[in-house]
């Protein structure tokens, strides 16, 4: 394979994190605008703090979104950077699920319900990894 050969995975990896990152932007500024609304329709100390909980989820899944975005444009290009913020991604969602796992208090629960989203995070991680997409990166 040389250099400059995108493999299919990674066309379609990018494909999907553009697709994420546009729908995440859409969420994020959702959750900000609408956490507003709702907290003011509610008013007081439970209004503000779902606005607050609200603008913080918010603010996340733009910078997620974001992310998805230049993993997008890392790993149509090719960029070295691209691999290792898949990776870094890939990894983030992992921590995101234990910690909700462990926030929610049912650990095994919330395992249980996040399987598929640990499988394709696993997966991807898997593939990233692979001789051929390393050097697809530069990175082998």
């Amino acid at each position: 394979m040389t250099s400059n050969a995108r493999p299919t995975g990674i066309t379609i990896l990018a494909i999907l994190a553009l697709i994420g990152g546009v729908f995440g932007i859409l969420g994020g500024l959702a959750l900000l605008a609408g956490g507003a609304l709702l907290g003011g329709m509610l008013g007081g100390a439970e209004g503000v703090a779902l606005g607050g909980i609200a603008f913080i989820f918010g603010v996340i899944a733009l910078a997620i979104a974001i992310a998805d975005l230049a993993f997008a444009y890392g790993a149509w290009t090719l960029k070295p950077w691209g691999w290792s913020l898949g990776v870094i991604i890939q990894l983030a969602n992992l921590v995101v699920i234990a910690v909700q796992a462990v926030l929610s208090g049912d650990i095994a629960g919330t395992l249980t319900s996040s399987i598929i989203s640990i499988a394709i995070s696993a997966i991807i991680l898997y593939y990233l990894n692979t001789p051929g997409v390393k050097q697809a990166f530069g990175r082998a």
